[in-house]
């Protein structure tokens, strides 16, 4: 039962993203374009959370590993739940700046 509410909840074992990067997962910021240009991780795509759907052709493949980040972790939670629908090995990884520190720690 414990498991199950973890699963709904989205808390799992610790994600290593920096090592999710260096094998070549693909960073989708969900946030709008006008955020998005206010700063960004360095090589990051930004797909707009509400375009997501029509824009998955975007995304290389379906094999790679996926880290979606927003403003504060909300929308790339909805993203990263999209993209795991349509088969994609994606990950949450929050909020842009906090995902950001995490890659350069």
């Amino acid at each position: 039962m414990i498991e199950a509410i973890k699963k709904m909840l989205g808390i799992g074992p610790a994600v290593d993203f920096k090592q999710l990067l260096a094998s070549g997962a693909m960073i989708v910021d969900v946030r709008t374009k006008d955020e998005f240009a206010m700063g960004h991780i360095k090589g990051a795509v930004n797909i707009p959370l509400n375009q997501l759907n029509k824009q998955l052709g975007k995304i290389k493949s379906k094999d790679m590993a996926v880290i979606t980040c927003c403003a504060s972790g909300m929308r790339s939670a909805s993203a990263k739940s999209i993209l795991k629908a349509n088969g994609y090995n994606a990950y949450n990884g929050g909020g842009w700046q906090s995902l950001r520190t995490k890659l350069n720690s």
